[in-house]
């Protein structure tokens, strides 16, 4: 059975409970996910590979990140997390799409399904973050996709 975010998970359970530990998402993360079995672990890595493989797919085809196509793989990413591990809102999903390509480790993982696929994935975010008013007026997610301060 394919346990790869458990495994990864475990493997940097110190580096997330020290950056994120204190947030209610953790917290969420921590009480949806503690039953979780090998199965269910396994259903969730491949879940989430189908959303990222979903992705590549539209960058093969040359959807543009501010397409009605991207902005529903968006949504789907969104919604795949909220059902599976913690309410993803918008904050976090800009601050993902960041992660996706600052972070050598998540870009390397999401490259796997082509070159620049992680690169895609944070535009696409870094546009339907844009489309958000609340998240615009409030700056939380700035055109460059940045986290307000």
């Amino acid at each position: 059975m394919n346990t790869e975010i458990k495994n990864t998970m475990d493997q940097y359970a110190d580096e997330v409970r020290r950056r994120w530990g204190d947030t209610d998402a953790y917290k969420e993360s921590e009480r949806r996910t503690v039953d979780y079995t090998a199965r269910d672990w396994g259903v969730l890595s491949e879940g989430m590979d189908a959303v990222m493989a979903g992705f590549a797919a539209l960058k093969a085809d040359g959807a543009t990140p501010d397409s009605e196509q991207a902005k529903a793989q968006v949504e789907a990413l969104k919604a795949f997390i909220t059902d599976r591990m913690y309410t993803c809102t918008d904050e976090i999903l800009a601050g993902l799409g960041q992660m996706y390509v600052a972070d050598e480790r998540f870009l390397k993982n999401i490259d796997r399904r082509g070159e620049g696929t992680a690169a895609y994935i944070a535009a696409c975010i870094r546009s339907f973050c844009g489309r958000q008013n609340s998240i615009a007026k409030s700056g939380i997610c700035s055109q460059s996709g940045e986290i307000g301060e």
